[in-house]
């Protein structure tokens, strides 16, 4: 059967080299990879683009990126790891929220958990109820997913 995975994280990842993000997707997401596993990611930047770049690298996995509006909107960094891995993504979903406020992130975060078994969260530090990345999480927990938190 297969494993559908949301991915969630910090945008603020400036404070690691790339190479730890590496080394740490390499320790925590690689348990879960098969090519049937089916990863769904955020596309803005940060995890959501450090995770797309390393799975489409390091894995045969089903990839979807989700946006709140549509990727036209996202950061130039999101749009160009979207690019990079074009190949490698199985889908991209626009959920074309009128405005990119936090409800459409809370919504596009929502639409990912509700597809998936479990969630992977990469939160910057302790628990922030003001975090998208907090947000996903926990309602992966309201919805009984297992979730692997992972600070960095």
């Amino acid at each position: 059967m297969a494993l559908a995975v949301a991915i969630t994280g910090t945008r603020s990842t400036g404070h690691h080299e790339i190479d730890w993000y590496a080394d740490l997707f390499e320790r925590y997401v690689r348990p879960w990879v098969q090519d049937s596993t089916h990863f769904h990611i955020g596309g803005a930047t940060g995890i959501d683009s450090l995770t797309l770049l390393w799975l489409a690298g390091n894995s045969k996995a089903k990839i979807t990126v989700v946006t709140p509006g549509t990727l036209g909107q996202q950061p130039p960094e999101a749009r160009q790891a979207v690019e990079r891995c074009r190949n490698r993504i199985d889908g991209i979903v626009e959920l074309a929220a009128a405005e990119l406020r936090s409800a459409a992130y809370h919504a596009r975060n929502r639409y990912m958990v509700d597809r998936s078994d479990m969630v992977i969260g990469f939160p910057l530090g302790r628990s922030d109820a003001t975090s998208g990345t907090w947000h996903t999480i926990n309602y992966g927990a309201e919805s009984g997913k297992p979730r692997l938190i992972i600070p960095v």
